[in-house]
């Protein structure tokens, strides 16, 4: 991680992606991971991956270093796991210690990531269902949300919102629609807060200034019950560190394969 991360730091982001678009699926079951062939199709052409989803070559490096010292014994799912906590770190986020014993699917579901993966333009009432249906309080998916203080996100992604949402700072909105016309440009690059290859807390102060990039992240601070949370987090980063990686072990406790459940695949594209 440490060489990817310095390769390109949005890796780390790209990682952490990775990790929760796998938990929301079936657990955290190294799902996402798996290629879609002639015969079985995946979670990779899923709407919330398809065209966004990467980082997959990093875990595909890790996985072979990790065959070579020691073969058939650690799963993909608890790679992605260690690596999304590391990625954190390394752009200056909290750590934390990541239970591990997580086995690999036989099976993914293009469905399931459809539909159980919060979008962009998800309301806080549906974040919070969503959050709830895997187990996670409402604190918990704003503390989570708080993921997007690194990385970028693409023009279609947020070409709605600095086009037709009312609660964002005109000037943001403005800045944004340089690079993402009102059509077209839709893999164009916005960071999703000012410091994208820091992990820090002005993600919130964003939110707080209505300038957060998605109308999703928008809509934690929008009159609504976040609200405080998030002012909170806009202040005191140390909380923010500490809750995101309670939260984050909390999410990759969803519903883990253990026990003769699964595999450990020898390849995390696809299934032995």
């Amino acid at each position: 991680m440490t060489k990817a991360v310095n390769r390109q730091p949005r890796n780390a982001a790209s990682i952490l992606r990775l990790f929760f678009h796998d938990c929301f699926v079936n657990g955290c079951d190294g799902s996402v991971l798996l290629d879609d062939t002639a015969t079985f199709t995946g979670e990779k052409n899923a709407g919330p991956n398809r065209n966004s989803a990467r980082g997959f070559e990093v875990i595909d490096a890790i996985k072979t270093r990790l065959e070579a010292a020691c073969n058939a014994t650690v799963s993909c799912a608890d790679i992605l796991a260690v690596a999304a906590r590391d990625g954190v770190a390394l752009l200056g986020g909290p750590t934390w210690t990541v239970p591990l014993g997580r086995r690999d699917a036989r099976t993914a579901s293009q469905s399931a990531a459809n539909s159980q993966i919060p979008g962009p333009s998800s309301s806080l009432a549906t974040l919070i269902s969503m959050f709830a249906a895997k187990g996670l309080t409402a604190q918990d998916m704003t503390v989570l949300s708080g993921g997007h203080a690194i990385g970028f996100a693409r023009c279609a992604a947020f070409r709605n919102r600095i086009y037709n949402d009312t609660n964002i700072d005109p000037a943001f909105a403005t800045t944004r629609r340089t690079t993402c016309p009102a059509t077209g440009g839709d893999a164009n690059l916005a960071p999703l807060d000012q410091t994208p290859n820091r992990f820090d807390n002005s993600y919130y102060q964003n939110l707080v200034n209505r300038r957060g990039l998605l109308h999703s992240d928008q809509e934690l601070f929008n009159g609504g019950s976040q609200d405080a949370t998030v002012r909170g987090y806009s202040t005191n980063p140390a909380s923010f560190a500490r809750d995101f990686a309670a939260a984050m072990v909390k999410m990759g406790n969803i519903s883990p394969l253990t026990g003769t459940d699964g595999e450990i695949r020898r390849n995390c594209r696809v299934v032995n």
